[in-house]
């Protein structure tokens, strides 16, 4: 398995050096850049001032050659730096550095979230078919999946204004100060993010239906065995097998789904710098903070496949 994990993850540089081209040359297509942003705001506070454009385009490197502006941002990257943002002129990776932590948090309680309320609604549903319990739950994941996550974030403020009077906390509360006001900050957009569950659920349910209807589950039921022992030991382990496949989706719609998430909750993550950097056209902002996330998730897409020898021991890897 280790010779396969290392040319799994060779095999992520070109990979991501190829999605860095085509980032690279769409941001080029996109009407206007950086100069012209920077143009457009001098001219509505001065109308009149004299702007040397051409000279603007030379303090910022935007009249080199393209390949020249991206192997210069290639070969930083390999040096571990991302870029200098020409709005502010600090380094991408520190400013990263500081936003990471926001995005893995947001995402890292999602991901509990999700999984408490998949779960057990999966199982229950599944073991209680056709009752009650089981249309309740499968009414859930279509609500849950049917409902966008913006629309529901815009909702959720909104009437909370009008019949509850809150109003969510617009200054970031760190971790290390006030553990609870961040989680309290936190757990609103996190709940939002988990509506698409309803997925996960539905797979888990079907899966599960598969595996107790299978003949070795009906042998442990006729022996006696423990129902714990049962669900948890036979059937849920080898429905999560199939299962790992789909926390691929639901792992990359969290990732796009804390992008909005930190724009409307005002949360300094990941998401919320990639949009202010697309606003003002800061390319290599914008490259720096899509290649951590295509890199975060190329990266879960290797320990999900690597995962299935370990819920299956019949899985080798050669």
């Amino acid at each position: 398995m280790r010779n396969y994990a290392i040319k799994r993850l060779l095999l992520l540089i070109p990979t991501i050096i190829l999605f860095t081209i085509t980032m690279f040359l769409a941001l080029q297509l996109m009407p206007g850049d950086y100069v012209d942003t920077l143009v457009m705001a001098i001219r509505q506070q001065d109308p009149g001032a004299d702007i040397d454009r051409e000279a603007l385009e030379e303090e910022f490197g935007l009249n080199r050659p393209l390949i020249t502006q991206y192997l210069d941002w290639l070969g930083g990257v390999f040096r571990g730096e991302l870029g200098v943002s020409m709005l502010t002129g600090k380094s991408a990776t520190a400013e990263m550095i500081k936003r990471i932590p926001v995005t893995v948090e947001l995402n890292l309680i999602s991901f509990i979230i999700t999984w408490i309320i998949a779960l057990p609604v999966g199982i229950y549903s599944a073991l209680f078919q056709d009752t009650k319990l089981d249309y309740l739950g499968r009414g859930f994941t279509v609500v849950g999946m049917a409902m966008p996550d913006y629309w529901v974030a815009t909702m959720v403020i909104v009437f909370g204004v009008i019949w509850l009077g809150w109003v969510p906390d617009i200054v970031y509360i760190p971790f290390t100060q006030d553990p609870l006001g961040n989680l309290r900050q936190f757990i609103v957009p996190a709940l939002i993010m988990s509506l698409p569950a309803g997925g996960l659920v539905r797979a888990l349910r079907t899966l599960t239906l598969e595996v107790i209807r299978q003949d070795y589950v009906r042998t442990a039921w006729a022996k006696g065995l423990k129902e714990r022992a049962i669900i948890f030991r036979h059937a849920l382990r080898n429905a999560m097998i199939p299962l790992n496949s789909m926390l691929i989706p639901v792992f990359l719609g969290m990732l796009g789904g804390s992008v909005i998430m930190e724009n409307v909750f005002a949360l300094p993550g990941m998401g919320r710098y990639l949009i202010s950097a697309l606003q003002m056209r800061d390319w290599p902002i914008v490259l720096g903070t899509n290649l951590f996330f295509t890199a975060l998730g190329l990266i879960t897409i290797v320990i999900v496949d690597l995962s299935y020898a370990w819920a299956d021991p019949r899985i080798r890897y050669d």
